[in-house]
């Protein structure tokens, strides 16, 4: 399914300055709505992208750089295991939290079109020939396969037809049956691996579910929200302050400790004084999100910004200085996220998860 969603993306913006650049982040858009893990999809888009923008004579830094921003971004795009994750810790509505990442997602995706651009002019980067009817035509039929999964999902979670769980199932049957009737290149080895895979990662996750709540009742028990609270006391009276400071905690933690882990450590203790001062939890678990996925690809031990170093082959080292210009992107999304909540809140307000 990635394939044809790359190809779309290269079929709509490949054309433009950059435009295969612009094309790694629309790819991910896409591709984000199908997969869920920010692991897998960094996996994924760099094996898939990487090879072709080094072709083309993109340096290996500003490749490395494309994927690990834009799969940054991807983790807004529902839906995905951190997001319910969040729903879980924070007792928040998973529907409401996957109805909200569209959006945020969409406008953390042009700032970095506009660093694409810039770049793009300013090192005279190549571009696709523009394409013809035929060929948009033709991508956009192969693409509609496993574009059904996250209209799908929007759909059914807007009007209200089935759960997050339900929709997990259907996607799931939908995968399968067009693994095996569609393309028909899944065995039944593969597949019985992939339930495997996909067993080990659910329990992992369930076993971090077990940890946060443990860790909620000690920390509890320890009066350490009340201290944290405490110290965070002269941002209360500015909601957006106290945003922005627990989204650098967050990205800290992410950066070490990779996105699950931070937390079941970090978020059940500050999200109570969230709550307290009036901020949305909606918009709070988005917010957060936002700053995991920018924890995860920050140098220089980002998990997965080493994943992306990896398949451009270059070190943290001399990458860092062309990355920089795509951070600023990603730090001005997270900002725009953190001053307008209605970014957020739009489309679960529309769908009457709030008022």
């Amino acid at each position: 399914m990635s394939y044809a969603l790359v190809n779309l993306a290269r079929v709509l913006v490949g054309w433009l300055r950059g435009g295969l650049g612009m094309s790694v982040v629309l790819a991910e858009y896409f591709f984000s709505g199908i997969s869920g893990s920010t692991i897998a999809d960094v996996s994924a888009i760099g094996a898939m992208l990487t090879p072709p923008m080094l072709r083309a004579g993109y340096k290996p830094e500003h490749a490395a750089s494309l994927v690990a921003s834009a799969t940054a971004m991807g983790i807004l795009v529902p839906p995905a295991i951190f997001m319910i994750v969040l729903g879980q810790i924070t007792d928040t509505s998973v529907v409401g939290i996957f109805l909200a990442g569209f959006i945020p997602a969409a406008v953390t995706a042009l700032c970095l079109f506009v660093v694409i651009f810039i770049e793009a002019n300013r090192l005279g980067w190549p571009k696709d020939g523009r394409p013809s009817w035929g060929q948009f035509w033709s991508a956009f039929r192969q693409s509609l396969v496993p574009m059904v999964v996250p209209v799908v999902i929007v759909a059914g979670f807007y009007f209200g037809v089935f759960t997050a769980t339900e929709a997990g199932a259907l996607v799931a049957f939908y995968a399968i049956v067009t693994a095996f009737f569609y393309y028909g290149n899944v065995t039944i080895r593969a597949m019985l691996q992939l339930v495997s895979e996909s067993a080990l990662l659910t329990a992992a996750v369930i076993f971090l579910l077990a940890v946060a709540s443990i860790y909620q009742f000690l920390l509890g028990m320890l009066g350490v929200p009340a201290m944290l609270g405490e110290a965070l006391q002269p941002l209360e009276a500015t909601p957006w302050l106290f945003l922005l400071a627990i989204a650098l905690l967050v990205m800290l933690f992410g950066m070490v400790m990779e996105g699950l882990p931070a937390a079941v450590v970090l978020i059940p203790v500050v999200f109570p004084t969230a709550k307290r001062i009036g901020i949305n939890p909606i918009h709070f678990d988005i917010v957060l999100t936002a700053a995991v996925g920018i924890g995860l690809f920050l140098p220089p031990m980002g998990v997965g910004l080493l994943m992306a170093l990896r398949f451009a082959n270059v070190s943290v080292g001399k990458h860092f200085k062309t990355y920089w210009p795509y951070l600023v992107g990603l730090f001005i999304g997270l900002m725009l996220l953190i001053l307008f909540p209605e970014i957020t809140l739009i489309l679960p307000r529309r769908a009457g998860l709030i008022h």
